[in-house]
């Protein structure tokens, strides 16, 4: 289960539009169109259908076919953390876990057990979270089979009221909450430990994070925990919203009739809504630790919460996205400064905590800038309370916005329904509104183009304020480069204060995007491949192309491309500039547009393209809305013939690596991390994370050159479109925009950079950290025959060790919080498989799961896997691949990878899984278990906590 902690809600509303004559006459907004009453209620999607139970239980219905044969199962509950008594502290949490081990018609650990065997996924389909004020049990169910759906509304059902909180359960699953806690033991929970009570001075929610204190997990009893779940989880607090592919007056009956049962207890308590206090003084808390990697300063106004009911309300959102997006931009346009003050900068209105909304600013800064980043967070502030943003940024921003909310409605016959589904669980929650796509649609067009610079300018009188401020400046303990003190924080505030900022300038080009329209070439050739749907196209100069046109989204088209050879084609002297000089020119802009201008002409756009340059290809990948696919045929060409030498792009990048690397190996995780590839690659210069010395090879004149190398030659690119298109038109842009490309013909490919996974077994031991935890990493390795049966054994075999060590470890022993098991085979440069175990547990408990682990492992190879495992693998291969057939990512993905292995595109279908699935038995399991588990070839790396011995 997943555990969230919600410091701050989301701070950016996508939304946005055009300008017409408006008038405010108080409660009521009359436009060149329609008059408004303010006052009115939000409108609420007709096509959801809602209520309340004469329990109090509140329902969402919905019916909607994406994907098709599934609906997304949702239980609310309005209660969390921060209903925890004393003695509770964790039980909130505690009580989740345990609503997946037990219930009336669920024993002990059959609730997963039925679920994997009908094809859910644990984790991706079925999962939870517990926060401070809420608890939320998410499910996909099938459709097409009734009883199925029957069992996944019973599964809700029992875990509203029918959780059995067995003892010898309760006492497994401390180990699994334990480890849950252990697994987010860090620098950054340190250092929140301490600065939380700060942030939320005097409330509650500083004494109710929901993980809880894992001393009361270890002892609390039963009583005690089956006490929380009796006191607040009742139908009075308890929302079902449940979005599918099913009958909407069948479900609505199902769920009166099931949810109907159930009682409020006697004598209830009172949900009580705890606040944050407010303070006159700006609140500061300084926080360093050896182990922090990152220096972060966050600058924090507190605020009422402003609830969203009325029209007036959701016109007041509108007007409050605009500001955070307009100043969200502006510090986008710093970040990309040759000497950048922050690595990464937001800031934005939103929910916070329970009924506290906050106005933030963050900053991820470079080592020793933390005053810096946050005067530059308090100077753009003041910039826009003494002068306000500009027409032109207003209006970029209302375009911007707009967009957004016609894409929404194009696509509202093809939304999942998981959207739909958690739109309507934080309407109960937290009372966000849930209007249609179309009524969003009409409400933005009606309001935004009342919204006025006056408006949005006013809102920074209102947040910005001396009371009820916080500053957080969290980072490296280290005496070279100190944290700023509280008074030399304060001093900032004071330098800025008497500062005279000037005006924001807009600086945006009316150049054309592409100057030149070119002559368009020929198509060559063309090839149909009709079980699936793909048409092939060689280009006079060429290129190819792969066409798949596809109704799963209305307003999608995914591109990418390749062609071999990488930075694998340059020496390891090059390799830093070889391998981030995509990454450079991407964020260089293109032609004569930096890349903020660039930003700025693509405004009310719907399309975005990147080029890569990886170890053995270079290509790129993109999307776009099909009024959009000629912009991005546009962006291509230019990334091919108009690449831009930015030198302050490349300070500035160079700037900004510097600071995420310079501190990365003080965190013990990342330490590992780079420690585990030295060793597994023998230190091979081309793994691990780059240093000082990696970043100061990087030249602006090399990445140049490498880039305009590796992109100098469409001949042997392939590109992929699959999406919302047809074919015809398509051929138009293709010729104008992809057959006029530079073509050498050069005859290329990649070459082998020896990078290999280390021979014969390795096993080492490491002491790092103050954490009381340790990482286990274990991979298996090897030569690969590369065909697709073993590929799908090789699948398989990963599947069942995933179940069978989460049964073990998890389940069982309540060893770990959760298992990881990887599997991966290539076929270029060399074929080869590994296969790799990760977990982290009590140190004291490292060598027994091991033994866990590796007891798995031998029974995998002496019997394969037992036929109710295989029946999960199967049903849950079947089920993956159903729904992956219907999106356009999976088909993009699937493309490029049958081309770059030269593979029969038509075996890209159901049935064709179909035949392995048919097929597999525990013989194979037992075979690749052997295969691919063979020590031979074996690496194991722990890491422990300082306190233990390193083992050289």
């Amino acid at each position: 289960m997943k555990n969230f902690l919600t410091f701050f809600s989301a701070l950016f509303f996508c939304f946005f539009s055009i300008k017409t004559f408006s008038q405010d006459i108080g409660e009521h907004l009359i436009t060149s169109q329609i008059e408004i009453n303010l006052t009115d209620p939000i409108p609420v999607d007709p096509a959801v259908r809602h209520g309340v139970l004469p329990n109090g239980l509140t329902y969402f219905i919905r019916r909607n076919s994406k994907p098709v044969h599934r609906a997304e199962l949702r239980l609310a509950v309005n209660s969390g953390s921060i209903q925890e008594d004393d003695d509770q502290l964790g039980v909130a949490h505690f009580v989740e876990h345990m609503c997946f081990n037990g219930s009336a018609h669920f024993k002990k650990n059959e609730l997963v057990d039925y679920l994997e065997s009908v094809g859910t996924k644990f984790g991706a389909d079925l999962n939870a979270y517990t926060s401070f004020d809420e608890t939320v049990y998410m499910l996909q169910s099938r459709t097409e089979d009734l009883e199925i759906l029957k069992k996944g509304l019973l599964v809700l059902e029992d875990w509203a009221g029918a959780v059995l909180f067995d003892p010898e359960e309760i006492d497994k699953e401390r180990g699994v909450v334990e480890s849950e806690w252990r697994t987010r033991l860090s620098p950054e929970q340190r250092m929140q430990k301490i600065y939380f009570p700060i942030m939320y001075h005097n409330s509650r929610y500083a004494e109710r994070l929901p993980i809880g204190k894992p001393e009361i997990i270890e002892t609390v009893d039963y009583e005690t925990v089956k006490r929380f779940y009796h006191d607040w989880y009742r139908p009075d607090l308890m929302a079902v919203a449940i979005v599918g592919d099913f009958d909407l007056d069948w479900m609505e009956k199902e769920v009166k009739s099931r949810f109907s049962k159930l009682t409020n207890p006697p004598h209830e308590r009172k949900r009580e809504i705890f606040k944050v206090p407010k303070h006159k003084e700006t609140l500061i808390s300084v926080v360093s630790d050896k182990e922090a990697s990152f220096t972060n300063v966050r600058l924090m106004y507190k605020h009422d919460h402003i609830p969203v009911k009325k029209l007036a309300d959701y016109r007041g959102q509108l007007v409050r996205s605009l500001y955070n997006r307009m100043l969200n931009a502006r510090l986008g346009e710093l970040g990309q400064s040759a000497d950048p003050p922050f690595t990464f900068a937001y800031s934005g209105y939103g929910r916070d905590i329970g009924l506290l909304d906050t106005y933030e600013g963050y900053a991820m800064v470079a080592e020793g800038g933390a005053l810096r980043g946050l005067k530059v967070l308090l100077e753009e502030n003041k910039r826009v309370l003494r002068h306000g943003f500009l027409e032109t940024e207003l209006e970029r921003q209302k375009t911007e916005m707009l967009r957004f909310a016609e894409r929404s409605f194009k696509e509202k016959d093809k939304t999942e329904s998981r959207r739909f589904v958690t739109a309507y669980v934080y309407h109960f929650l937290e009372d966000n509104p849930i209007p249609s796509a179309e009524q969003k649609l009409e409400l933005y067009k009606q309001f935004l183009p009342t919204i006025t610079l006056d408006d949005v300018n006013a809102l920074a009188q209102k947040w910005i304020t001396k009371e009820n401020r916080v500053i957080v400046v969290t980072g490296p303990e280290k005496d070279e480069t100190p944290l700023p003190s509280q008074d030399e924080i304060l001093a900032t505030l004071k330098v800025v204060d008497s500062k005279d900022m000037q005006p924001y300038e807009d600086k945006v080009s009316d150049d054309p995007l592409l100057p030149t329209i070119p002559s368009p070439g020929e198509i060559a050739d063309e090839k149909k491949f009709e079980t699936v749907g793909v048409t092939e196209l060689t280009l006079s100069n060429g290129v190819r192309v792969i066409l798949k046109p596809t109704d799963f989204k209305n307003d999608e088209i995914l591109l990418t491309a390749y062609s071999p050879g990488g930075h694998s084609l340059y020496s390891d002297e090059d390799y830093p500039s070889a391998s981030n000089a995509a990454r450079i020119i991407d964020e260089s802009g293109l032609g004569s547009f930096d890349v903020t201008q660039l930003g700025k002409k693509l405004t009310g756009k719907t399309v975005g393209v990147s080029p890569y340059i990886s170890e053995l290809y270079e290509g790129f990948n993109g999307s776009a809305s099909p009024d959009d696919l000629e912009t991005l045929f546009q962006l291509v060409h230019l990334y091919f013939t108009a690449p831009r030498k930015d030198e302050k792009a490349f300070q500035s990048f160079i700037a900004k690596q510097r600071s995420i690397y310079a501190n990365l190996m003080s965190n013990p995780n990342f330490w590992f991390t780079d420690q585990s590839l030295k060793i597994k690659y023998n230190n091979h210069p081309r793994r691990g994370f780059p240093g000082e010395q990696s970043l100061s090879k990087i030249s602006l004149e090399k990445v140049y050159e490498i880039y305009k190398d590796r992109f100098a030659d469409a001949s042997d690119f392939t590109f992929i479109l699959v999406g919302n298109f047809e074919i015809n038109p398509m051929k138009e842009y293709l010729k104008t925009y992809l057959a006029t490309l530079p073509s050498l013909h050069r005859k290329e490919s990649w070459k082998d950079v020896k990078a290999e996974l280390v021979k014969g077994k390795v096993e080492k031991t490491f002491a790092r950290g103050k954490a009381p935890k340790s990482l286990i990493n274990m991979t298996f390795h090897g030569y690969f025959e590369w065909n697709s049966q073993n590929r799908y054994n090789l699948n398989a075999l990963v599947q069942v060790l995933r179940i069978k060590m989460r049964e073990s470890m998890r389940e069982d022993k309540g060893g770990v919080y959760g298992v990881r098991v990887q599997g991966n085979a290539r076929q270029f440069p060399k074929p080869s498989y590994s296969l790799t175990i990760s977990f982290n547990s009590d140190p004291g408990n490292v060598d027994d799961l091991v033994k866990t682990a590796f007891e798995e492992i031998a029974h995998a190879k002496e019997v394969g896997a037992e036929e109710k495992d295989l029946v999960k693998v199967e049903e849950m291969q079947r089920q993956e691949r159903i729904k992956n057939l219907k999106e356009n990512r999976f088909w993009n993905r699937q493309l490029r990878n049958y081309y770059q292995h030269g593979n029969d595109p038509n075996k890209i279908t159901l049935e064709n899984l179909e035949q392995y699935i048919e097929s597999l038995n525990a013989e194979d399991i037992k075979k690749a278990a052997n295969q691919y588990l063979d020590e031979q070839n074996f690496i194991k790396l722990v890491l422990n906590p300082a306190a233990k011995k390193e083992n050289q």
